[in-house]
């Protein structure tokens, strides 16, 4: 069979790439060598021409599905989306609070279901730009709630701007909890708005450690902001459903991955 894959035609090669990225979402030059049996000098030139034709997207040693580049949607819209996994990775990353934290909960439905399921009962203090968390957590008498001010971006209920950057400059927290609309190789943690992804950055710089709540949709996505390179983070929990690939590749940076 290896040696009848190894005859096909570009095209033929293509129409597999193509199918095997919309199972899968992310696949490696090496997965797709082995597939087809050529060499992976074939394989990369194949990605190279299929990205000139904007059919998908090159990133290292591999490639994602066009599809997955990311637009903006209102934040009530993506909470109806993939609850069952929210709330097991809200539910792993309730399990690393600790008595006299000092955490920020950036933007997102994923973040939400966290503030949602927060338990602890010792004094915490959260630092947040989304007025949804502060909503929620607002009525928990052990919480001290400092909600970042600046400009509403109504699609996310979160503020943005130089605001919300300017008081996060000089302040250090044990841990952020951060959101993202794509999880890439190349272009690391993206977001779908430019304003968001600047006010991250400053939310990373304040933290001692951060880590990710995404679920497996997120993984090979592509957003229009990058916050981060992958190198940056130190924890992501996410659900069983993540791409073997990409998480090996990550657990392999020394960032720690747990799944729920």
């Amino acid at each position: 069979m290896k040696d009848s894959l190894h005859k096909r035609n570009s095209g033929q090669r293509y129409r597999v790439i193509l199918n095997e990225l919309e199972k899968k979402g992310y696949v490696t030059v090496q997965d797709f060598s082995e597939v087809l049996g050529v060499s992976e000098v074939t394989i990369r030139k194949d990605l190279k021409e299929l990205e000139s034709k904007k059919m998908l997207l090159r990133s290292h040693g591999g490639a994602s599905p066009i599809s997955s580049l990311i637009n903006d949607r209102h934040i009530d819209e993506k909470e109806k989306i993939m609850v069952d996994e929210k709330i097991r990775i809200a539910n792993a990353a309730n399990q690393l609070l600790n008595k006299n934290d000092r955490i920020i909960i950036a933007s997102g439905t994923t973040l939400l279901y966290f503030a949602r399921m927060i338990s602890i009962t010792e004094p915490l203090t959260v630092i947040t730009p989304s007025v949804k968390v502060s909503l929620t957590l607002c009525y928990n008498p052990n919480m001290e709630i400092i909600q970042l001010g600046g400009n509403m971006r109504k699609s996310s209920a979160t503020v943005i701007g130089s605001y919300a950057e300017q008081f996060l400059d000089g302040m250090m927290c044990n841990k952020l909890f951060i959101g993202v609309d794509g999880i890439g190789i190349d272009f690391g943690l993206t977001t779908s708005n430019i304003e968001e992804a600047y006010l991250n950055r400053h939310m990373i710089n304040a933290a001692k450690e951060v880590i990710v709540l995404a679920d497996s949709s997120k993984f090979g996505k592509q957003g229009f902001g990058k916050i981060c390179d992958i190198e940056q983070v130190d924890h992501i929990i996410t659900d069983k459903n993540a791409p073997q690939n990409l998480l090996k590749f990550i657990r392999d940076k020394g960032i720690t991955v747990t799944l729920v």
